[in-house]
């Protein structure tokens, strides 16, 4: 049949050319000088950054993407802390891996006017809005400006901050620890800042965090919105914008759950409107203090946005983007960090044995008391605790990475050329595990290298401690971040001993926020502190 002998040349001719082409490449690579790459996650075995044709970079990338954050390490180890990726061609993919303090230091603070988060930062992080994570120029300045104000003038937020978190912890924490013997902490940690964050945003408990472990869908939705940017950083944009187009893949899955969190915040926005429009402003402010309800009674603001139109802060776009922002802030910021910190001081025991020390000495014992919390003037007195927490941050940031883009021509500092629009990937987790910042023992957990000679936590530059990003888009709400770890750290460990199961897998997870891939179990034993 002549379609049939058709399809078999044209069968044999596509093998062919596929053939020659593997030759062709095998040849190529062969006369080419290219990096080798010997790094501990690769089992001893060689791994070649090659240049190829059509490709870049991108195999290595693809064959070692589940460890990425340590090849990244190590690559920037190699290339003294700055290091160019070329991506597929036309792919738009290439970009400067950064690390070096002093490259970071002039991005983020000498030239900062010169480096934005760009377009593509933007469609790649699109459910974000624009939000103060999303938002350049006015749009940014105006936010940072409200939140500032927010944290650091009002002692209502600071208040409700607290009693949200005690309350959390007494009625969602501590009995749901008191009646499990063995758990994934991770999924604990989740659904409790996911439940104390709605709380102090939006006005409203979920409570996903119970003995029953429900699935809450707006919950659910959010982690699948997470999961979806991630997989936008994975691949070049015209494969996610095409897979958009089509509505296949991650990106039906992202529709969906963009949608339903949508649909929960626009809930939460009019039910809180119509509580409003219910109560005199006493009665609110009895009620509790959260945002939804500071944005809503507070002056009307106007931004104008990136593209010149006009945003009101009582605007349902504003809060829906205002809100959606900070529970990415205030969930996964927090629980990342809190998996981190209980692997870590669980395999140091001398260290959790430190800070049960410096509890007792500092804050002394109660009795007659189920279960203890700690209040934030109590907990501004641990001072290793703070180490510890600081160890933690600079091992494992939870936000491992962050992106930039230049305006114009520059050179860094170390002589680097860079062109106008080019990306700039900056890796906060490898800047953690760099000699040149920490030492020899940069990747010993060692809580001591924060502590000076005074018995008072030392100061590391922002930009070499990036945890918390620096310069201008350095997090306004560290100092609040810092005392709500210490007050859930602080109380865990006194009521409670988590023991890390023996020869559990953990290895980070390949996402924006820096998880632990497999969770972590845990033996819950109740302390019995004297």
């Amino acid at each position: 049949m002549p379609i049939e002998v058709w399809t078999a040349e044209r069968v044999v001719a596509f093998l062919s050319i596929a053939f020659l082409l593997v030759l062709w490449l095998w040849w190529w690579s062969r006369r080419r000088r290219y990096t080798v790459i010997n790094w501990p996650g690769n089992r001893g075995r060689s791994s070649i950054f090659i240049n190829w044709p059509v490709f870049g970079m991108i195999p290595t990338l693809i064959c070692h993407f589940s460890h990425v954050h340590d090849l990244a390490t190590y690559v920037l180890q190699k290339s003294r802390g700055t290091f160019f990726f070329k991506g597929p061609w036309f792919s738009g993919m290439e970009f400067l891996l950064v690390g070096d303090p002093m490259n970071v230091h002039y991005i983020l603070t000498k030239n900062f006017s010169n480096y934005h988060k760009g377009p593509e930062f933007k469609q790649i992080f699109e459910p974000l809005g624009d939000g103060i994570f999303n938002a350049d120029s006015n749009n940014w300045s105006f936010q940072r400006r409200i939140f500032h104000s927010l944290l650091h003038k009002n002692k209502k937020f600071e208040l409700a901050a607290e009693v949200t978190l005690k309350q959390k912890i007494l009625q969602g924490l501590f009995p749901l620890l008191e009646n499990v013997s063995l758990v994934d902490i991770q999924d604990v940690f989740q659904r409790f800042t996911f439940d104390n964050i709605c709380q102090l945003v939006l006005g409203f408990d979920p409570n996903s965090l119970s003995i029953e472990f429900p699935e809450v869908p707006y919950q659910k939705a959010f982690d699948d919105v997470e999961e979806a940017v991630i997989y936008r950083h994975a691949v070049p944009g015209s494969i996610w914008k095409l897979q958009k187009w089509l509505q296949i893949g991650k990106e039906k899955k992202l529709k969906k759950a963009w949608k339903n969190f949508d649909d929960f915040l626009e809930q939460r926005i009019t039910r809180k409107r119509e509580q409003l429009s219910q109560s005199c402003r006493d009665q609110i402010e009895g009620e509790g203090f959260n945002l939804l309800t500071y944005f809503l009674t507070e002056y009307n603001y106007f931004v104008e946005d990136a593209a010149g139109s006009v945003i009101q802060t009582k605007s349902n776009k504003f809060l829906r983007d205002m809100a959606f922002n900070l529970m990415v802030a205030g969930r996964d910021t927090m629980g990342a960090a809190l998996v981190w910190f209980f692997w870590l001081v669980g395999t140091h025991p001398l260290i959790e044995k430190k800070i049960l020390e410096e509890i007792k000495s500092n804050l002394g014992e109660k009795i007659d008391e189920k279960w203890r919390v700690f209040s934030i003037e109590e907990v501004r007195k641990l001072v290793y605790l703070h180490a510890v927490i600081s160890e933690v941050l600079r091992l494992y940031p939870p936000i491992p990475f962050d992106h930039k883009m230049s305006i114009e021509d520059d050179v860094f500092p170390s002589g680097h050329s860079v062109p106008r629009n080019m990306k700039i990937l900056l890796s906060f987790y490898s800047m953690g595990r760099m000699e040149e910042i920490w030492g020899k023992d940069c990747l010993e957990f060692k809580p001591e290298r924060w502590i000076s000679g005074g018995g008072r936590i030392k100061h590391v530059p922002s930009y070499k401690f990036i945890a918390f990003n620096a310069g201008p888009r350095s997090c306004i709400g560290k100092e609040l971040a810092f005392l709500q770890m210490k007050i859930i750290v602080a109380s865990v460990i006194w009521n409670y001993s988590l023991q890390v199961v023996e020869n559990y897998p953990v290895s980070p997870k390949v996402s924006i926020v820096l998880y632990m891939k497999d969770g972590l179990k845990v033996r819950v034993l109740k302390r019995f502190a004297t």
